[in-house]
């Protein structure tokens, strides 16, 4: 297991520099966040405005899902080569392109293309931001700033839930893209002016690399099997909670569960803060106890689909405290998620971190596409098959909901599989 824990810090590691780097760097992932979700905010008003189904509608964010994970092992290697401030500026330019297509979008084909871009822009963000952390902070520091770059990078999620939700109801569909096209737009040009890759003097290993040495590089990160268990537990851990921010949250209180707006809000801004609370919880305990972090992901994982079990068991519509606290445990998944990166970089140089981590990232956005496409398939099934009158009827949701266990067993398999990997290689205390 390679171990950077005990190493000194170097020259201009930690410093108020650093801080500001990583102030911008975070920004430009809450930028990222807010673009991500907006479209699940949007998903009743889409459907109106694109006059489609569930499983069509699901095409905007699976889409974009989709982009974005098949775009996270090219950018692990690119930003390898070419460093996070052309990554995440350019990142943020292509968010910015996506949403001034989709806020001008009037078909499914238009607005898919503008998810697309906001996929492939969000993609170039937050793998390279990742890689800044090791670059200009010491090791004992790194765990901890994982979780905070999740955590308020994840507070993006509030511009979609409070302003841009209520510009949404109030103006409409194209000023309140527009205004997200300018929140990205912002981040872009704060990126470019002031990110850095390392501090003044330390040697950048990116500009070494040629292409023969990235796909080199390539093949050493995917044959770690700490890679492998990081996308493990990243798959796991993550998609119940973006599956339900991205695309069927909003949905599901308000048609399963008979919720009125304001209380929506309520719940989604409860999601947000949660992650806050326990992003840091984790991060601390993660850089304490890194033997746990497996036994920490599964804990968490079997947590939010009991809370998840409770609302599809509950007979009718549950009360508005059950579906608060539910909805609480679910959010738990987006800064456990984080454990997958502090995983990854623990068996990673920083030479080969960009990729690995890039690797990684798939994971939980691969999952994320399977529940967001099985779910509104099978919503659409039940409703054209005739077993249902309303395409979002709450027993409906139950059983599409339901399908999400098994893309949940099928990942837990995978991190104990790898998890043992692991150990066989690196020591029982590994993981």
């Amino acid at each position: 297991m390679t171990s950077d824990r005990s190493r000194p810090p170097q020259p201009g590691k930690d410093s108020r520099r650093a801080y500001l780097v990583f102030g911008i760097g975070i920004f430009a992932y809450f930028s990222a966040v807010a673009q991500r979700t907006s479209f699940g905010v949007a998903t009743v008003d889409a459907a109106e405005r694109f006059g489609t189904a569930a499983s069509a509608l699901s095409l905007f964010s699976l889409m974009q899902v989709l982009v974005y994970a098949s775009l996270q092992i090219p950018v692990g290697v690119l930003v390898d080569r070419f460093g996070a401030r052309a990554m995440v500026s350019a990142g943020a330019l292509l968010m910015t392109v996506g949403q001034v297509q989709l806020a001008l979008a009037d078909t499914v084909g238009e607005g898919v293309v503008a998810r697309v871009l906001v996929g492939a822009g969000d993609a170039a963000t937050f793998v390279c931001v990742m890689r800044l952390i090791p670059a200009w902070f010491s090791a004992l520091r790194v765990p901890l700033l994982t979780q905070v770059v999740g955590v308020f990078g994840n507070l993006g999620q509030l511009v979609s839930v409070i302003p841009f939700a209520w510009v949404l109801d109030r103006t409409g569909w194209f000023p309140s893209f527009l205004g997200l096209a300018a929140l990205a737009l912002l981040a872009g040009a704060l990126a470019a002016a002031l990110l850095r890759d390392a501090p003044p003097g330390v040697e950048v290993l990116h500009r070494q690399l040629g292409l023969r040495r990235t796909g080199q590089v390539l093949r050493e990160s995917l044959a770690e099997p700490g890679t492998r268990l990081g996308f493990w537990v990243h798959f796991t851990t993550q998609f119940a909670g973006n599956t339900f921010v991205l695309m069927w949250g909003y949905p599901y209180l308000e048609y399963a569960q008979g919720l009125p707006d304001t209380t929506i809000s309520v719940v989604m801004t409860s999601f947000v803060l949660t992650n806050l609370a326990v992003g840091l919880a984790l991060g601390g305990l993660t850089a304490r106890r890194p033997e746990h972090r497996v036994r920490l992901s599964l804990t968490v994982t079997a947590g939010i689909f009991a809370a998840w079990a409770v609302l599809l068991v509950w007979p009718g519509t549950a009360p508005a405290a059950v579906v608060l606290a539910a909805v609480c445990v679910i959010a738990i998944s987006m800064p456990a998620s984080m454990i997958a990166f502090d995983i990854t970089r623990s068996f990673n140089p920083p030479r080969r971190s960009g990729t690995a981590m890039g690797i990684a990232n798939v994971g939980g956005f691969t999952a994320s596409v399977l529940a967001i496409f099985v779910t509104g398939f099978v919503l659409d099934l039940l409703y054209a098959g005739g077993f249902r009158d309303e395409l979002y009827a709450p027993d409906a949701f139950r059983i599409a909901v339901a399908a999400q266990f098994l893309i949940a067993g099928a990942g837990a398999v995978g991190v104990l599989a790898t998890a043992a990997r692991v150990r066989h290689r690196h020591g029982p205390a590994a993981v």
